[in-house]
């Protein structure tokens, strides 16, 4: 079943983030899944910054990447964004970047809350987790 995504943020492929073969080098489809992550916090909290004024933070600590096409310079994409599960201490985003009809790449990144001071993982407070959930698709 195919998930209205949460984000769709558009890109133009770059020449500099292509490699010798002229396709999008692997690893820049993890800085588009980080550009769109923080449109997703954007569009549930308004600003990365409302989580921050919470004392806590969101690191990731797992990516998943699989590729199904190559991108090409001057390809106009977009990065679609779901949120595909929500933990104690963890939450999941999921990716899609899609030329047209196409999918390129899809995968999942895993982010850990951690207090701002420690750094160690620590359960977000009650607002936020409960922006996060009105947001997971239904059951």
């Amino acid at each position: 079943m195919m998930r209205t995504p949460i984000v769709r943020m558009p890109l133009r492929v770059r020449y500099h983030e292509c490699d010798p073969q002229g396709i999008v080098f692997n690893a820049n489809y993890l800085a588009y899944f980080d550009m769109a992550s923080f449109e997703f916090f954007d569009e549930i909290f308004g600003s990365y910054d409302y989580l921050l004024a919470r004392k806590v933070d969101a690191v990731v600590a797992e990516a998943n990447l699989r590729y199904h096409a190559p991108g090409h310079p001057g390809d106009r994409l977009v990065v679609e964004v779901t949120l595909d599960h929500l933990g104690t201490t963890s939450f999941i985003l999921g990716f899609t970047v899609v030329r047209g009809d196409q999918t390129l790449t899809t995968g999942t990144n895993r982010y850990v809350f951690v207090g701002t001071e420690t750094l160690t993982k620590a359960a977000p407070p009650d607002d936020v987790r409960e922006k996060l959930a009105a947001r997971l698709p239904p059951a």
